[in-house]
C-alpha cells in the first residue's frame, strides 16, 4: 500500500522522535495503531453489512465489475511497451535488428543454427606506429 521499507521506517521514526521527544512517542504509537485497527474493523463491518444486506444481488454487480476488469488487462500489458518493442513483438517476431542495425548475429538461439559461421576470418593487423617526428600519411578523400 505504502511501499515503506527499512531506510524510510528509520527515518520515520527518528523524525518522529525529533517532534514528539521520547515522552509522548509512544502514545503517538499507541494512538496510531488503534485508529488504523478501529478503521479496520470499520471497513470489514461496512463490508460484512453490505454483504448481508444485498446477499445474491452483490453478485450480480460484481460481474459487470469482473468484465471491465478483464477488459483492462490487454491494456496493462501495453501500458510499459513502446511503439519499437510493440512492432518488434508483433510483426517481427522479437528480431529487432532492423532498428538496432545488428544483423549479423541472431536474435535468439534457434536463429543461431541458421547462421554460417566465420571460420577463417582474421582481423587486419594494427598499423605500425609512427616514428618520432614523422607526418602522418594524407588521405585526400577524406579531407
Amino acid at each position: 500500500m505504502f511501499n515503506i521499507g527499512w531506510p524510510e521506517m528509520v527515518i520515520l521514526v527518528f523524525a518522529a522522535l525529533v517532534i514528539l521527544g521520547p515522552e509522548r512517542l509512544p502514545g503517538a504509537v499507541r494512538w496510531t495503531a488503534q485508529s488504523l485497527r478501529q478503521i479496520r474493523d470499520y471497513a470489514s463491518g461496512a463490508t460484512s453489512q453490505l454483504r448481508s444486506e444485498l446477499g445474491p444481488e452483490l453478485d450480480e454487480l460484481r460481474k459487470p465489475l469482473e468484465e471491465l476488469n478483464e477488459l483492462r488487462r490487454p491494456l496493462n500489458e501495453l501500458r510499459g511497451m513502446t511503439p519499437r518493442s510493440m512492432v518488434t513483438k508483433h510483426l517481427l517476431d522479437g528480431d529487432d535488428s532492423l532498428f538496432t542495425g545488428k544483423f549479423d548475429k541472431p536474435s535468439s538461439i534457434s536463429d543461431a543454427a541458421n547462421y554460417p559461421q566465420p571460420n577463417d576470418y582474421s582481423p587486419p593487423p594494427p598499423p605500425k606506429p609512427l616514428a618520432r617526428n614523422e607526418k602522418p600519411p594524407i588521405d585526400f578523400d577524406a579531407t
